[in-house]
């Protein structure tokens, strides 16, 4: 069986020396992060010997956090993203059956973003963009991001949701337990907020064409719906839904596996939002791709089941 990521970091060394400085809020080892500074910006040496050693026929390739997302100066950000994003072409000529990419988007200045999202998408063959939670405190269903749904719906490509940018307050529940930063747990909560700010703010009902990805197995939503749907009846709203919240997933909401390493836990998602919306993925560098693999081989799903998850939604919805 064959595979196609979808949540697979690169960086820049040069784009990353001229943003801004920020504070290192996760406490990893040092040798995790050796181990992943010299994986990232890399693509020959380690990246592709990995995935011939697994199984992984293509990865596709996105800035890693913050991404664009950090800088705080709409211009310099534009900027950048063409830069990145022109790196990022660059890697997939030199193995185009190999590397796919997802557009970085200058957020910063939305109508920007929509002209570099087209570039990315109708001349550097990206299959979408992704985007590193909001920017500088502006999320997605902000009325500013209507033409980017808009033209996301137009070019048929999806947004991918990830993690990761700059925080912007201070979680009480979190002081004193810097364990619980980034990936273990607040990065999640943070995301999945955000996708349930698209779902209410109606971002669906008037783009109803388009697509959001999120990782690490919808970051805690999937599991959700039907508390979801039970307390969204007991609400009094201004502006109601034209469904329920739960039927956004597996429709406009897919997931990925990044990240979630757990044969029962991808069972569990293809039982909660179906076998049609859930998309291999490995979190490479920050995960293992050997137990990225074993989380589906070792499933207790149909071969059929597997082969939509391992490579062929991806290829659906990418166009791959």
């Amino acid at each position: 069986m064959t595979y196609i990521a979808l949540e697979e970091a690169f960086t820049i060394p040069e784009l990353f020396a001229r943003q801004p400085s920020t504070p290192q809020k996760i406490q990893v080892s040092d040798q995790y992060a050796k181990d992943c500074r010299r994986r990232l910006a890399d693509f020959e040496e380690h990246r592709l010997p990995e995935m011939d050693a697994h199984g992984i026929d293509i990865q596709v390739l996105s800035l890693s956090v913050p991404g664009i997302q950090a800088d705080t100066d709409a211009g310099v950000a534009v900027d950048n993203a063409r830069f990145a994003n022109d790196h990022l072409a660059r890697t997939i000529a030199r193995h185009p059956t190999r590397f796919k990419g997802f557009a970085a988007l200058p957020l910063q200045d939305p109508a920007a973003a929509v002209i570099e999202l087209k570039r990315c998408v109708e001349q550097l063959g990206f299959r979408g963009a992704l985007v590193n939670d909001h920017t500088q405190g502006r999320y997605l269903d902000h009325p500013a991001y209507g033409e980017l749904w808009s033209a996301l719906e137009e070019l048929r490509v999806p947004l991918y949701l990830h993690p990761g940018s700059l925080p912007r307050d201070d979680w009480h529940v979190m002081r004193g337990r810097p364990e619980m930063y980034g990936a273990s747990w607040s990065w999640q909560a943070e995301t999945g907020g955000h996708a349930m700010r698209l779902i209410y703010a109606g971002v669906f009902d008037r783009h109803p064409g388009a697509t959001l990805i999120l990782g690490h197995l919808g970051e805690f939503l999937p599991f959700q719906r039907s508390r979801f749907d039970s307390r969204y009846r007991s609400l009094q709203v201004d502006a109601p839904l034209e469904r329920m919240p739960s039927q956004y997933f597996g429709s406009n909401i897919l997931i990925t596996t990044s990240g979630v390493l757990a044969p029962e836990a991808v069972q569990a998602a293809v039982l909660s939002i179906g076998a049609e919306a859930v998309m291999f993925a490995i979190d490479y560098p920050y995960e293992s791709t050997a137990e990225a693999v074993d989380s589906i081989e070792k499933c207790d799903l149909s071969p059929e089941v597997k082969e939509k998850i391992a490579h062929l939604n991806a290829r659906r919805v990418l166009g791959i």
